[in-house]
């Protein structure tokens, strides 16, 4: 009983399955998801029963695939409903306004060896973004439907988000969590890598 009540409202372990949150997260990151911090929902029906807090822009987020919900997504939250997100020539603009970014060295990672790293500022908060000078991501103009909510990986030139049809404009019930901390990393093709025990996702 106490287990269920952990998991279904307060923390649940994820496992990152794929580079598409590069460099934030890599394939084989553990991570705890706090489904407490958006408010209590019931974990079958996932009917909300109070809302503490709203999703804001810059969080990662772990989201049930609208295409397929026995299928977990974790994305970076981008645009809130009402926005207009613009993305091109490898630059987003939230309601017209660019997104600042700025250069900070080149991606050593051999999982994708070259790529460039952004520190990109959505209001007071900073991440990493990458970017690959060879790869043209999908561009447009998107307008975030009430009710729904806009992703994107912060490997930007390799994830499947918002800006395709699947997973397209979360709606809020899909939500399940902010992803708060890496607590384990193994993808089973080498060792673990023991430095990002402990990391915060930010």
């Amino acid at each position: 009983l106490l287990v269920f009540v952990f998991r279904g409202f307060i923390f649940e372990p994820f496992r990152v399955p794929s580079n598409s949150m590069m460099p934030t997260l890599l394939t084989g990151d553990f991570i705890v998801v706090n489904k407490f911090d958006y408010g209590f929902r019931l974990p079958i029906t996932n009917t909300k029963l109070v809302e503490f807090s709203k999703p804001k822009r810059g969080d990662v987020v772990v989201f049930d695939y609208p295409c397929d919900t026995s299928i977990k997504y974790i994305k970076r939250l981008i645009g809130l409903p009402g926005d207009e997100i613009s993305y091109k020539n490898k630059q987003i603009k939230i309601n017209g306004d660019l997104l600042a970014n700025k250069f900070q060295y080149v991606y050593k990672n051999t999982k994708q060896y070259g790529a460039h790293v952004y520190e990109e500022s959505i209001g007071k908060n900073t991440h990493l973004a990458l970017l690959t000078p060879s790869r043209r991501g999908k561009e447009g103009v998107f307008e975030v439907p009430e009710g729904h909510y806009f992703f994107m990986g912060d490997n930007r030139d390799n994830s499947k988000d918002g800006r395709y049809d699947c997973p397209g404009y979360v709606p809020r019930n899909h939500i399940v969590g902010k992803a708060t901390t890496i607590w384990f990393n193994w993808d089973f093709s080498s060792l673990p890598e023991w430095n990002r025990i402990g990391k915060s996702i930010d």
